[in-house]
């Protein structure tokens, strides 16, 4: 098949890339030509967001699946409508698992029909509007869209961990081999999914070109869900960290003292998200997870420690997290003393 992709310099859009190739598809790229391209791929040099430009680059090209995965906005989708049209028989729209009702209700296991409600993220609310907008297409001119809701997804050069710094992920590995604290939000015990690209990579090129994932949603996630206490635990294990040090804050107080953590907490990652791929494995029946995170992680850390390097350190952030932790200690003192007679 003849594949293009918007993008695809991302963690995920990486390993697709790679198993795209390996399935022996034709891919080609659209990007503005900042990025290293990927082997075996061919690109088509322009700006998505110039209309003339991307129109030039396109002219003559028609596709059997088209993957965007930098459409953000309405806006974004309503142009990609103009652009492919009548050009591609599947387009499938990068969407995201946070798009799903926060707080969950019962049932807790979450399948592509839990409601879409996100009240405290931005980006999760204009992901849904993006799925409304293909779903109308579809509805209006039987536009050919696929939905794919990544959980959080990592590979070889990041270290998925809540709150840590996305750009510099080594940020929270440094902490904990310098026995700097790490923060864990609320008690720990929310259970989570964390999933490697190549498992998503999988099962998305699985979905390419197949006629029944045309006008649906799919998430594409591991089965292995974890308390973020265990996935900060074998996190340290895989850094040679025997007596790590983690402190419990709730997710309110954090909130409180750096409101724009709210999305990534109270949106996403601070309440228990458990998925059901059954819809999934229906279509791709030889699809399964199969990297748990204690093999990922060590892969990881194996990645930034051949090259130190890659170990950059965000400072502003961990300036930020030993201020709210020093700010959590002296909460905790003073509420300490204040009930000590009561005891």
């Amino acid at each position: 098949m003849k594949i293009l992709f918007i993008g695809g310099s991302g963690i995920i859009s990486r390993a697709v890339a790679q198993q795209t190739l390996a399935a022996g598809h034709e891919l080609w790229l659209l990007n503005r030509g900042q990025h290293r391209p990927v082997a075996g791929a061919r690109t088509l040099t322009a700006d998505i967001n110039d209309p003339v430009a991307a129109r030039a680059a396109l002219s003559g090209h028609e596709w059997d699946v088209v993957v965007q995965w930098i459409a953000f906005v309405p806006a974004d989708i309503r142009r990609d409508l103009e652009l492919f049209r009548d050009r591609t028989r599947q387009y499938i729209f990068i969407s995201s698992a946070s798009i799903y009702q926060k707080p969950p209700r019962p049932p807790y296991l979450i399948t592509e029909s839990t409601p879409r409600e996100n009240p405290h993220w931005d980006y999760s609310r204009n992901k849904i509007a993006c799925e409304l907008e293909l779903e109308a297409a579809r509805r209006e001119t039987r536009f050919p869209y696929t939905i794919i809701r990544p959980s959080l997804t990592y590979g070889d050069d990041q270290i998925p961990l809540v709150l840590n710094s996305w750009t510099k992920p080594w940020t929270a590995i440094d902490r904990l081999r310098r026995g700097a604290p790490l923060i864990i939000p609320g008690d720990g015990s929310s259970l989570w999914t964390i999933t490697h690209n190549s498992d998503l990579a999988a099962g998305l090129v699985g979905l390419f070109g197949h006629p029944q994932a045309i006008g649906e949603a799919f998430h594409i996630t591991s089965d292995e869900a974890l308390p973020w206490n265990r996935f900060f635990e074998i996190a340290a294990e895989a850094a040679g960290v025997t007596a790590p040090s983690f402190v419990h804050i709730a997710s309110d107080f954090i909130i409180a003292c750096v409101p724009a953590v709210e999305g990534t907490l109270l949106g996403d990652k601070a309440v228990s998200a458990v998925f059901d791929n059954s819809k999934l494995k229906r279509l791709v029946p030889g699809f399964a997870a199969k990297t748990r995170f204690a093999e990922g992680i060590r892969r990881t850390i194996t990645w930034f420690d051949a090259d130190p390097p890659r170990q950059q350190v965000d400072a502003e952030m961990n300036a930020r997290w030993d201020k709210l932790i020093a700010a959590y200690q002296r909460g905790l003192a003073q509420a300490q003393a204040a009930f000590e007679s009561l005891r």
